[in-house]
């Protein structure tokens, strides 16, 4: 069994899941959709954000699951339900791995003159190498997320104050020179930013106390998260003006901040980012993929079938892209609709499982998201393809409902008796929980 994560490690591994290559690319992106109006889009997604991280935080209070997304919702929605989220949260993952790799690459190879070609290629590396640092355990890979973050945190950080010395304010004007719709109309591709704590759910089964750790771990992440963004907005617009809707704003940034060495910069910023969002997806996925398929064993690492399933997605789609029959615009809506679809379950488990006022956080999330989802189109239908399998082909629940009572904390108390009434929610848990317990993948409540 691994160490438990400290809040440190544990806030790293949800910035890493929360951020990715996305952040060098979509400042600019907005900017050309929005104009200088794109920062209310910013804004507020930062406000579903903190809504999601809410909802994630008491749900791993209240039950702590190594498993994560797969447990709120079979709790709260039942087996079918629980076996229709995790497997398109799979599903996102073994898509997004290669097509994150290639937004990294492309970013690097755009910078470098390299072009498609080279994109890949660094794609092909980056792919395995993170496997690879996943396969030491939860463990190694907390420690690699750790580093990855802060040194991410630095070239942000210096971006940022080369651009606060160039802000002109007549970059402000026209506010909104693609009228106010475009606002919403930005949202859509944005969302790939705040995609991730879905991936970092199972996390909340590795930390000693998390009713203690968890709303730090979160809190920490929600402050880290909104200043960087909104400073990146702020910053691309002011900075940059008429440059703005460029597809590498922070390599801009960078060289207002240290010169041409700027764009060395901006492509060690790309790498860092893919390595750290993928590293933090297939860590977050690894146990919940063992529990899907009745493994027996405990270990905190990526089992083998979901290495090659990855492998076997970026071979195709890597290839797919280099040859010019696939353009990233329409790759990334994929995973995107598939982690929208997994915030959709279990936004909706927590409504029946969550008191008080996160029950109507977690309403409010999942109409936002719906709405988002709707922005994707076409792109939500292997989403759709994915869960309605998932839910034909598991046994629907045949025993009543179960119910969902306090649970003793480590030193025995009751920690949430009196504040968390018992709910009664629809599926089988109580003997799918006794078979878990018996194939040692838990539920592990008060764990």
């Amino acid at each position: 069994m691994s160490s438990p994560l400290t809040v440190s490690r544990g806030s790293a591994m949800y910035v890493g899941a929360l951020l990715g290559p996305g952040l060098l690319m979509l400042p600019g992106l907005t900017a050309a959709v929005a104009g200088p109006a794109s920062v209310l889009t910013w804004a507020g997604l930062l406000v579903l954000s903190a809504l999601l991280g809410w909802v994630f935080a008491a749900l791993g209070i209240r039950l702590p699951s190594a498993t994560g997304v797969r447990g709120y919702v079979e709790l709260g929605l039942g087996r079918r339900a629980a076996a229709a989220t995790s497997w398109t949260f799979l599903a996102g993952i073994v898509a997004g791995t290669p097509i994150v790799c290639l937004i990294g690459g492309g970013y690097v190879a755009e910078l470098s003159g390299g072009g498609r070609l080279a994109a890949c290629l660094i794609a092909v590396v980056a792919v395995p190498a993170v496997l690879v640092i996943t396969s030491r355990g939860l463990r190694t890979s907390s420690a690699v997320q750790f580093g990855l973050v802060v040194l991410l945190l630095v070239v942000v950080a210096i971006s940022v104050a080369g651009g606060v010395f160039a802000a002109d304010a007549r970059h402000w004007t026209p506010f909104a020179p693609h009228g106010w719709t475009a606002v919403g109309t930005a949202a859509a591709p944005l969302m790939l930013s705040f995609v991730g704590w879905e991936a970092a759910a199972p996390l909340t089964a590795r930390l000693a106390d998390p009713r203690r750790q968890l709303p730090r771990i979160v809190a920490t992440t929600l402050v880290v998260t909104s200043l960087l963004y909104l400073a990146l907005a702020a910053v691309t617009i002011a900075a940059l003006g008429p440059d703005a809707g460029s597809s590498t704003p922070v390599a801009k940034l960078l060289v207002l901040a240290v010169g041409p060495a700027g764009v060395v910069l901006a492509a060690v910023s790309a790498v860092v980012l893919t390595l750290g969002t993928i590293n933090a997806y297939v860590s977050g996925a690894g146990t919940l993929a063992r529990s899907l398929v009745a493994a027996d064993d405990e270990a905190d690492t990526p089992p083998r079938w979901l290495n090659v399933a990855v492998l076997v997605s970026a071979g195709v789609l890597i290839s797919l892209y280099g040859i010019g029959l696939l353009e990233l615009e329409s790759l990334v809506a994929v995973p995107s609709a598939m982690f929208l679809v997994v915030y959709l379950g279990c936004t909706a488990a927590a409504w029946r499982l969550l008191p008080g006022g996160v029950r109507v956080a977690a309403a409010a999330a999942f109409v936002i998201v719906l709405v988002i989802l709707a922005f994707t189109a076409a792109a939500a239908l292997p989403a759709v393809a994915v869960a309605g399998v998932a839910w034909l082909v598991t046994r629907r629940d045949s025993r009543g409902t179960p119910r969902v009572v306090a649970q003793p904390d480590r030193a025995g108390r009751h920690g949430n008796a009196g504040q968390q009434p018992e709910h009664t929610v629809a599926g089988d848990h109580e003997r799918h929980h006794d078979d878990q317990q018996q194939h040692g993948h838990p539920l592990r409540h008060g764990t």
